[in-house]
């Protein structure tokens, strides 16, 4: 798992700046977190968070012959 840092500080004039990169974090990610936060009504950040995750091998029962 991953963390990446913080963008820059996003005001609300810089609306579209902030949707486009919570766009390209969001289809970048296959399993993850995007988070936006949010301080007196202002994005002040995003965040992203991947995982990566692998396939679990089940253990084969053994057949009783």
């Amino acid at each position: 798992m991953s963390a990446t840092k913080p963008d820059s500080i996003y005001q609300a004039g810089d609306r579209g700046e902030w949707l486009e990169i919570v766009r390209q974090h969001v289809t970048s990610l296959r399993y993850g977190v995007v988070q936006i936060v949010v301080h007196d009504s202002q994005v002040t950040q995003v965040e992203k968070t991947e995982r990566t995750r692998f396939d679990q091998l089940r253990p084969q029962k053994k057949s009783q012959a």
